[in-house]
């Protein structure tokens, strides 16, 4: 026997696990402990131990200290149904901590008002027990709490004389968390039998809480309850009361082929339209081994497979242009992050294995990542989902990437899609994609754009449920996945899809003539970059300039900012693409809710309302000095225009030009670049008049526009489909903007999603837009649309879509 002392985690009032009101702390069927009623929110590790990974368990937290003794924290009570609001973890899953440090923290008050009680069980949830508890009363956190004696896991009891399986459809409301999850263990307490957990490809002891809260099993969920012993039966039957039950409504399990709606509503992440059979297409989990071969073989193997995907990334990112080479090389940059290296090596030090090291590393980073309130940042995860992916295929002497041959013309159906299964479904002439999950952001959906890959995310779970080779149709330019078509309308579908391919080949074939309505108002159709290799692809189509050149590209993904000599080597290679061009760079759109090493900007609770755009920029003036002077640098000066983003105070407009004209004398430049401002918000628009009075022009971010006017997370699934920038009050706020500048003999042009957008394009003719800047396989569909149209017509229909209650009334009126 040996003896483990935990000081307390929580400051506050302790109490016996006899005063919780709940019956599994109160009866024990956690485990033996105390409580604490804390006063402040912070949990510190109440021994020195190793974190057990509770995927989506925000609200608890488990410490496995030495001779195998586990100790749970669970802050309040009913806390898991908050889904992890209230809480910010510290210390992830795996990592090694002393006691006294912070493992997570939470909102002390907003807990108070919003979970059943604060009183927080700190129990022993295995591996020994209580030789010695603190009294009731005051406590402070690192205070002595309990002492444990740990008892070496007993011996399997006597031969086994019966073995027993058994599947289970979890019916608990928010999974196997700790109450369903000690219920399950109080169950079987009577009984000689070891019974086991299975799920996800991972098992559990199912007589230990923790060990199957680490399952993260959801309700609807199939587990396998596998038995053995001389009570196996006896211990299954047990069971039946706690899992035998339907599963709520709300988690039903995936729709039957007979219940799949003949129309799915779903979000445009790609325009276009495909018919074809369905394939489905799911990535399974790499088995990996837990324990390694030895920390120098393990450390070898990984950094071999690593060396191999960063091979196969330059050499793909060589051979690629526009978005996905953009993409390769952010890859590389990621299989290089240090940060993600040193996670892979504390768990290669702890005698793990490469390739579970490895998923450790990603999957911790990658959870980091969710809960960050940035949609770009979010949308990362999946691109170390793809990482993890390739160097555990390589490990498993698999090639990274994983092909399959698809049928001409098949529609895809998945989950989502990594990145890289997408740039191999461009390969392999698919007609469309749609996704359950997914959003219009992710990388998926700007390499779908970019191929002209007609593709549907935020689908739902209806879709996963289509049997394979039933006829689908990719309606990308109303949003609908149609199934099951009757005959007599597939027809007309495929009618429909030979006029749209001849629509395609005329577009292109006049793509780099001028454009103007039928009455002779011009419309200038610019593109928008995100680096240089997308200038050539926006020229081959069109493209007469770039609207919106994104400067991230620069900054993002590296150790230090870049210097004022490499700025202006890319923007003049971008600039000499162009041909003389406009060239409208945007200055940095960085902030709080990006986290860059150089950048040491605090954590922000709503990093959407905080600092980002020309606010980091002014946080940072040296930054944006040295990117003021490469821009003025760059030839023919009357090519360039200097875009601000976020920009909600003429003082910002003002503060920008005073460092252009510093930037200009010093230089020696006579005429400094035309200044422009970024209208993404209500309060932009609403101060229109005054910014254009400052500026050279203003050009109208539709995305970030729509968010904060219909407030509404442009990165939120569920809202999607509400997130529509043909909204009348985003498009009342065009229209401010449009007269003002109108008034001021200035451009307003529009360079968001819904310049992109061929069916709104009447609108914002209407509205007094002259100058659009798209994704450059919009642009040729745009001039073609452009010539149809009267810019009279379009004033009228414009005053009718002003008119209009919602998003939809202005989609129907159009269509």
């Amino acid at each position: 026997m040996s003896r483990v002392t935990l000081v307390s985690p929580l400051s506050g009032w302790c109490l016996p696990l006899d005063e919780v009101a709940d019956p599994v702390f109160a009866q024990r069927m956690a485990g033996d402990g105390l409580a604490v009623d804390p006063t402040r929110g912070e949990v510190r590790a109440p021994c020195d131990g190793e974190v057990v990974p509770m995927q989506d368990a925000k609200h608890a937290v488990t410490i496995r200290a030495g001779g195998g003794i586990d100790v749970l924290v669970h802050v309040g009570l009913d806390t898991v149904a908050l889904g992890g609001a209230g809480f910010e973890r510290v210390a992830q899953g795996g990592a090694r901590v002393r006691a006294g440090e912070t493992l997570l923290r939470f909102d002390l008050d907003w807990l108070a008002r919003n979970a059943r009680s604060l009183a927080s069980p700190i129990v022993v949830a295995s591996g020994g027990t209580i030789a010695r508890r603190a009294a009731t009363g005051p406590i402070a956190a690192g205070d002595f709490l309990l002492e444990i004696e740990s008892a070496a896991a007993a011996q399997a009891a006597g031969a086994s004389s019966g073995s027993a399986v058994r599947a289970f459809v979890v019916p608990f409301e928010h999974g196997l968390h700790v109450r369903p999850a000690a219920q399950v263990a109080a169950a079987l307490r009577p009984f000689a039998a070891e019974v086991t957990i299975v799920a996800h490809g991972r098992s559990a002891n199912a007589r230990s809480t923790v060990a199957m809260m680490g399952l993260a099993v959801r309700c609807g969920d199939e587990v396998e309850a596998r038995a053995t012993g001389a009570d196996a039966m006896q211990a299954l039957a047990a069971l039946d009361g706690l899992l035998a039950r339907p599963a709520p409504r709300a988690a039903a399990p995936r729709l039957e082929p007979r219940a799949i709606p003949g129309r799915i509503e779903a979000v445009i992440a790609s325009r276009g339209l495909a018919m074809g059979p369905c394939v489905p297409w799911s990535l399974p989990e790499m088995p990996v081994a837990e324990r390694g071969v030895g920390a120098a073989r393990e450390s070898a193997a990984l950094e071999k497979a690593l060396g191999a995907l960063a091979a196969h990334l330059e050499d793909l990112r060589a051979a690629s242009r526009g978005e996905a080479a953009a993409l390769a090389q952010a890859h590389i940059e990621l299989v290089r992050d240090p940060d993600l290296l040193a996670q892979a090596q504390a768990h290669l030090d702890r005698g793990h294995g490469a390739g579970y090291a490895w998923r450790q590393a990603t999957r911790a980073t990658a959870e980091a990542l969710r809960a960050l309130d940035d949609p770009r940042l979010r949308e990362r995860a999946s691109d170390l989902r793809d990482l993890e992916n390739q160097v555990l295929r390589i490990l498993a002497g698999e090639p990274p990437s994983a092909e399959r041959a698809f049928p001409a013309g098949a529609i895809v159906v998945a989950e989502d899609l990594l990145p890289s299964q997408l740039m191999a479904l461009e390969r392999s002439g698919v007609g469309g994609v749609c996704t359950a999950a997914g959003g219009a952001t992710s990388h998926m959906a700007i390499l779908a754009s970019a191929a002209g890959l007609p593709a549907l995310v935020a689908a739902g779970d209806a879709v996963l449920a289509i049997a394979e080779g039933t006829i689908l149709v990719v309606d990308a330019e109303a949003g609908v996945l149609r199934v099951d078509p009757p005959a007599a309308e597939r027809g007309a579908l495929e009618r429909a899809l030979a006029q749209r391919a001849a629509e395609r080949a005329t577009e292109k074939g006049s793509a780099r003539e001028s454009a103007a309505t039928v009455d002779g108002v011009a419309i200038a159709v610019k593109a928008n970059l995100g680096s240089f290799a997308d200038a050539a692809d926006a020229l081959a189509l069109g493209a007469e300039g770039c609207g919106l050149l994104r400067t991230e590209f620069l900054f993002l993904d590296r150790r230090e900012p870049p210097s004022e000599d490499e700025q202006a080597r890319e923007y003049q290679r971008i600039a000499d693409a162009l041909q003389g061009r406009p060239l409208a760079i945007r200055t940095m759109d960085i902030g709080g809710d990006k986290p860059i090493a150089y950048m040491p900007l605090a954590h922000e609770e709503n990093p959407a309302l905080g600092l980002r755009g020309v606010r980091s920029s002014l946080e940072y003036p040296e930054l944006l000095r040295a990117q003021l002077r490469a821009i003025l640098r760059v030839r023919p000066a009357a090519a360039c225009r200097i875009l601000v983003p976020m920009v909600t105070d003429v003082g910002d407009i003002r503060h920008v030009r005073a460092l252009i004209e510093e930037a200009a004398r010093a230089l020696g430049v006579a005429q400094p670049p035309a200044l422009g401002a970024m209208v993404e918000t209500p309060a932009s628009a609403l101060l229109a008049r005054a910014l254009a009075a400052e500026c050279d022009f203003l050009s109208i971010g539709t995305n970030d526009l729509s968010q904060y006017t219909l407030a509404i997370d442009r990165g939120h699934a569920r809202l999607a489909g509400r997130l529509d920038a043909l909204h009348p009050a985003v498009l009342r706020l065009v229209a401010m903007v449009a007269d003002a500048a109108g008034e001021h003999g200035k451009i307003a042009s529009v360079c968001g999603a819904l310049a992109s957008d061929p069916d709104a394009l009447p609108v914002l003719i209407g509205l007094g837009i002259h100058e659009i800047s798209a994704t450059a396989a919009a642009i040729p569909r745009l001039k073609r649309v452009a010539r149809t149209l009267s810019a009279s017509d379009c004033r009228a229909l414009a005053r009718r879509a002003l008119a209009c209650a919602t998003a939809v009334e202005v989609r129907a009126l159009l269509a």
